[in-house]
Order: C-alpha cells, then structure tokens, then sequence
C-alpha cells in the first residue's frame, strides 16, 4: 500500500530530546532541557487551581467551540469572538490555515529560509510548491519575498519573532509589506513568541484595514501551558468560519480551555515568565561572550548560537546532561533560555566541551 507521493518525501517533525529518554540512554540524575524553547518558570498558581477544578469534568466532553476562551481572548484583544480560532497549539492552527487556502500542487506558499520547520512540513504535506525566500542576515527579507509573489501564491508565513533565530521585523516593516501584498492573498504573521517583547501590541489593530491578515498565537510559550497545546488564530470572522470547518471536533480539551483562561488573567505570572527571560538571556550571553561564541541576538526565549562543530558539540553536550537543539542552520544550535541554575548548568558544560 502507497501512501501519496507528497508524504513518502516528509520527515517527521521531531521536537527537543525527552528528559527521560536522555537519563534512560546515559544514566544521568542532573538534566537540563533547553531544547523546546519552553517556560522554565513552570505553571502559575493559578493555572494549577484551574486544572484541578477541572478535573471533576474530565468524563464529559470538551466544549467544541471553546466558547468562554473565545471570549477571554477577544476581551483580552478587544475584538470580536467570531474572529478567534483556537487549535491544539499554534502548530494545528499553521496546518488548518494551509488547508483552507492551499489545495494544488501548483499552488505555492511562500516562506523565508531558516524559518518555522512546521512552514515546509505543511506545505510538502498538502502537495503544494515552497518557494523559500533567501534569509538576510538570519532573518525574513521581506522585500524578496514580496519580489516572490505570483499567481499561483496562495499564502505567505512570516513568522516575527522568528524560530528558531530569534531575528525580528519592525511594526513598520510588517506593516509596508502587508500594504504591498495583493489582498487575495492570506498573510500568517506568526507570533508564537509576541509576549517576550513586552510591548504594545500593533497588529491587532492591522486587522479593521487588512481582511487577509490571520495572526496566530500560542499559550505554550510565555503562558507556560506547553504540556497543554493550547493555540489561537485572529482573522477575519469569514476566515475564522473557514478555519472551524475544516477543525477537528473537540480539537482543544477542557483542561487545556481552562487553563489558557486562567493564564489570561494571570499578568503577575506573564510579567515574570518575561523578567526572567530577560535576566537569563544576560547570564547567556555574558557566558557565550567569555566563550568567544557568535550567536543571533534573540527577540525570543532561546538563542542560536554557532559552533565550529555543531552536532559534535551537542552530542558532548548530552553527555553532560544538557540537551539543546540542532537546526537547518549549518554549525548552529538554538539553545532555550532556562532558570538560572539551567543556564550555569549549560554554561558549565560548554566550558568543559569547548
């Protein structure tokens, strides 16, 4: 039995090395896991009281429209409910959103070099043509891009701050780019790591003037609900409508909709999860310095930093019981930003490694 053609070429996607699969293969007590650009700041009280209430409904089944989290994150956003989308994290969210728009292999979907893995995954999954724009210095060159644009474009991912090198557009870059992309054409300005920048939020606004802009976004990330897969999508209400027909049922669990609920509220716990994001990427950074280490400052929680060696380097890394990541980038590992005692850890291990 054959599977499509389109599939027989993907690679599955492979997240961060499990904890537990690293202590089960070297047998080791201290480990430190700076692979998943996760929230080393654990669950908010908060959250830990929503998942325990929730538990007493775990035999019924989940709200399917997500209703009271629909309406947290449009009161938290101040725009409509019917323009909310939720997914099983932003990942199904990237994948519902090809769905819609992208249905023939020669359709094409246009995103920049060392971006979001999930990006090519979905496209090659759906048939349809990558057309990867050349990287500036790491990041998104959106005049390429635009340069790009033809009539088989279906849809475009700009992903800002971008994973995994942590590189960021300017408001008024994004801004100028969707002013010059052709209206018919949908733009998913991925914001998976949008709170780390503490500032006001711009591209919400963008959508009373852009009908085709769809922003997504996550609770894995500095809402610390990774474990749950809890993401979001804000767009138009005829786009959100499409998406939620081509969603599974009950594609988000109840324990996961109360637990984004409470994250909302908790703006002590997301201040915080920021602050030590902060701090832990000054310890990072002195560390690699002294190191004499190049690496991509990072707009995000992780940082990509460059290696003579790469995958030797993070083979000698697990060794010592530190797991990071290797990417598309060549002699590059995106490391993740961790407690200060994950970062020592990781800072310790570099120093006996180099």
């Amino acid at each position: 039995m054959n599977a499509c053609e389109s599939i027989l070429g993907l690679s599955p996607y492979q997240g961060g090395k499990p904890i537990e699969e690293l202590a089960r293969e070297l047998g080791l007590s201290k480990i430190s896991k700076l692979a998943s650009n996760e929230n080393p700041l654990g669950v908010s009280q908060k959250v830990q009281k929503a998942i325990n209430d929730s538990l007493s409904n775990l035999n019924r089944y989940p709200d399917g429209n997500c209703f009271e989290l629909k309406e947290a994150i449009a009161k938290k956003h101040g725009v409509s409910s019917s323009m909310v989308s939720l997914g099983n994290g932003s990942n199904e969210l990237l994948e519902l959103i090809a769905r819609v728009f992208v249905s023939e292999h020669t359709d094409e979907v246009i995103f920049s070099q060392y971006a979001f893995v999930v990006y090519p995954l979905v496209t090659q999954a759906l048939g349809a043509t990558a057309v990867v724009s050349p990287a500036n210095e790491f990041g998104h060159d959106l005049d390429a891009m635009l340069s790009l644009i033809s009539n088989q474009t279906k849809l475009i991912f700009v992903a800002n701050p971008n994973n995994p090198t942590g590189t960021l557009l300017s408001d008024e870059d994004v801004y100028s780019f969707l002013k010059q992309v052709p209206s018919n054409i949908p733009v998913v300005l991925d914001q998976a790591y949008f709170e780390y920048l503490n500032i006001d939020d711009q591209a919400i606004g963008w959508l009373n003037e852009f009908e085709n802009l769809i922003i997504s976004r996550t609770f894995s990330k500095a809402y610390g609900l990774a474990g749950l897969r809890v993401g979001y999508s804000i767009c138009s209400a005829q786009i959100a409508d499409y998406i939620n027909r081509v969603r599974e049922p009950f594609n988000v669990n109840h324990t996961a909709q109360m637990a984004a609920i409470a994250a909302l509220g908790d703006d002590k716990y997301l201040l915080d999860s920021v602050k030590m994001n902060s701090d832990g990427y000054n310890q990072l950074v002195k560390g690699f310095d002294a190191c004499k280490l190049n690496y991509i400052p990072s707009y995000a929680n992780f940082i990509a930093v460059e290696f003579k060696d790469a995958m030797s380097t993070y083979n000698n890394l697990l060794k010592e019981g530190v797991i990071v990541r290797p990417v598309e980038m060549k002699n590059y590992l995106r490391i993740s930003i961790g407690t200060p005692n994950e970062n020592d850890h990781l800072l310790e291990a570099l120093g006996k490694v180099l």
